[in-house]
């Protein structure tokens, strides 16, 4: 029952709401501004730039606009990679491959300059369903929307600086130096979220089961957490609040919606989705489930039922990957620090018989 409380359990909030409007009208009015020019075939580059305002949630603004530019330019260079991979025309095999790529390297990116989220889980989900998408239009108009969303995103990082009651310091936050032991911490993280997204991404292939990049996002959701205990209940409430997410994205799919209807749903979803993501990670996947699910059918219509099924497949699949890891990983430790206690009981053994 312990377990069960802490893992359903609901942090307070902390201004979540401001960063929810700031989000929610960073997807939804360039995706409007899309629809109006009759260029939806636009909106997954303008989606993946939005991204760009769920960093720096709650930081002062200079480091706020730091933060989110940083975190503009490797979404930006996700981007352009997928678009660049798509006209390629890749297979399955090939899109794992180039996402496991960027599973690691993203995780490397973020690592080392401080991105928060952490981890390369967003780069994943951009560059495999952008590299997805066959016969994309040309590639400077997949950018310029893909940069005017972020442009919009910045500005609404920084609209509170203009209200004086909100307004923080314009100062450049220290950064410390990496210690040698951060630096490692970098890159065996970098290793796990290639390695995962590897495995969980072949496995979703060799079943033949569609959006096999569902499966790789959900494999590096269990590697964020202090504890092992905390990685495991992101897997299962990743799990639940997906299973969740899907019985809403039926209701909202099935009535059939107009595109300017999807696209308000849209910005509620991402909305709500970032007022729970830091408070309750499964009531937020809840909602997360059919943001991801809606927009996909705005920008390439298909079968609803499918897209249903493909995701709760792959999200057992990629989070049971995740906690195999963590679960792996937890035992090695434990199976090092007990040779080390012993080495150290039978040098300590010899020293007293001597």
């Amino acid at each position: 029952m312990n377990h069960l409380r802490e893992m359903f359990r609901i942090a307070p909030a902390h201004n979540d709401h401001h960063v929810a409007i700031r989000c929610g009208l960073g997807v939804g009015v360039p995706l409007l501004l899309l629809l109006a020019f009759g260029r939806i075939d636009l909106a997954i580059f303008a989606s993946f730039g939005a991204f760009t305002g769920i960093y720096g949630r709650n930081e002062p603004h200079r480091q706020r606009f730091g933060h989110q530019l940083r975190a503009a330019a490797l979404m930006l260079a996700v981007i352009l990679a997928g678009a660049l991979t798509s006209r390629l025309d890749p297979g399955p095999w090939d899109i794992v491959a180039g996402t496991t790529a960027v599973a690691g390297l993203g995780t490397l990116a973020t690592g080392f300059w401080r991105l928060r989220p952490a981890g390369s889980l967003f780069h994943i989900f951009a560059y495999a369903a952008i590299s997805s998408v066959p016969n994309q239009p040309p590639l400077w108009q997949a950018l310029l929307a893909a940069a005017g969303t972020v442009l919009f995103a910045l500005l609404l990082g920084l609209s509170g600086w203009f209200l004086r009651r909100h307004r923080t310091a314009w100062e450049k936050p220290e950064r410390p130096r990496f210690s040698p032991a951060q630096r490692r911490a970098i890159y065996v993280d970098a290793g796990q979220y290639a390695l995962v997204a590897a495995v969980a991404g072949s496995i979703a292939t060799a079943m033949g089961i569609g959006h096999n990049y569902w499966a790789m996002v959900a494999a590096t959701v269990p590697l964020v957490g202090l504890t092992v205990r905390n990685r495991i209940h992101r897997g299962l409430q990743r799990i639940l609040g997906t299973f969740g997410g899907l019985l809403l994205t039926a209701v909202i799919l099935l009535p059939g919606l107009e595109p300017w209807q999807m696209v308000v749903v849209i910005a509620l979803l991402q909305f709500g989705a970032e007022m729970l993501i830091a408070r309750q990670y499964a009531l937020a996947q809840v909602v997360v489930t059919p943001l991801a699910l809606v927009s996909t059918e705005l920008a390439h219509p298909g079968n609803p039922l499918l897209l249903v099924s493909d995701r709760a497949v792959e999200t057992v699949i990629g989070a049971s990957v995740g906690m195999a890891m963590v679960l792996v990983q937890h035992w090695r430790s434990r199976s090092q620090h007990q040779r080390r206690r012993g080495r150290h009981g039978g040098q300590s053994a010899a020293a007293d018989g001597s």
